[in-house]
């Protein structure tokens, strides 16, 4: 096997309370990519769409993550790289995330799957490291692994895939741009101990939420006392949406990732239709252009369209 093409995900990092620790792939918008395998130690990569990454192996985070898995495989490979980008940057979809996963997802299948999954969001991370300063997982590990996933660990690496019921998910994204390491930098670097308490409190109730499958719980778990309250002032509108959406019967939701993008759970899609109206009019409101999709767990994550 030489090519071969594949879809990977937008994801949702944090699911409002899980801080780098929780995500969640989406089955709408992806990136595609095709991946060539060559027989020498080189990274071409090359973008279609308009958005200016770089196509600098060094400064593109596809390039920088097969850049660690060439170095682990420890033969004279390299590869031809085509990305087609529909998750826009700095939207808080896991753009970066859905480069630097997909591209090591397609080239382990290049190698006869020689590394585990776990191998493969190691070398991503460092996709993360270039867009961010930071190596978290939150974003990769729900694209590689699919559905929704936890990090127990980082360093040493501990991700656990967790299950949970049928749920609509409603995004927006409104077309500002808020850079996930600007959205770090504001952040406080200490916290009250009763905030924390609050906030393990709903990290541990969402996770339960989820595994029985707990509609109510998982309702009243999707609170944030730490980082929503600091990011939520970068977003105009978040306020009318997150009130006029559980009004509607959302679950509950909150910032995709850093932002701007934000995203609501519903049980029932009539719901999420509905709460897809009320994002749309706010921000025609607000007179800021905006994309929405209604949308659905991805369970599988990146996903091989063809090879050959």
């Amino acid at each position: 096997m030489k090519k071969i093409s594949i879809k990977s995900p937008a994801t949702i990092a944090n699911l409002v309370c899980g801080f780098d620790i929780l995500g969640m792939a989406l089955q709408e918008p992806f990136d595609t990519m095709e991946l060539e395998l060559l027989e020498e130690p080189v990274i071409n990569i090359r973008h279609t769409d308009d958005y200016g990454l770089p196509e600098k192996a060094e400064e593109n985070v596809a390039g920088v993550a097969l850049k660690a898995m060439m170095e682990a495989y420890g033969q004279p490979i390299g590869f031809n790289l085509t990305v087609h980008k529909n998750i826009k940057p700095g939207s808080g979809l896991g753009s970066s995330a859905a480069g630097s996963a997909g591209a090591v997802v397609a080239a382990n299948h290049l190698l006869g799957n020689h590394f585990s999954k776990e191998d493969l969001v190691r070398f991503a991370m460092n996709g993360e490291k270039l867009a961010s300063g930071v190596k978290h997982a939150d974003n990769i590990s729900p694209a590689i692994y699919g559905g929704i996933t936890l990090i127990r660990s980082v360093f040493p690496l501990d991700i656990i895939p967790l299950t949970g019921p049928p749920m609509c998910i409603t995004v927006v994204h409104p077309q500002l741009e808020v850079k996930t390491s600007d959205a770090r930098q504001i952040l406080r670097k200490e916290v009250l101990l009763k905030d924390a308490i609050k906030q393990w409190g709903n990290i541990a109730g969402l996770v339960t939420g989820l595994l029985k499958e707990d509609y109510e719980l998982i309702g009243r778990s999707l609170e944030d006392v730490l980082i929503e309250p600091v990011r939520s002032i970068l977003i105009p509108g978040f306020d009318a949406i997150k009130q006029q959406s559980k009004e509607a019967g959302a679950l509950g939701g909150g910032i995709a990732g850093s932002g701007p993008s934000l995203f609501m759970f519903s049980k029932e899609r009539s719901t999420a239709e509905s709460i897809e109206k009320i994002m749309g009019d706010v921000f025609e409101g607000l007179g800021v252009e905006y994309k929405t999709y209604v949308t659905g767990i991805n369970y599988e994550g990146v996903r091989i369209i063809t090879n050959d």
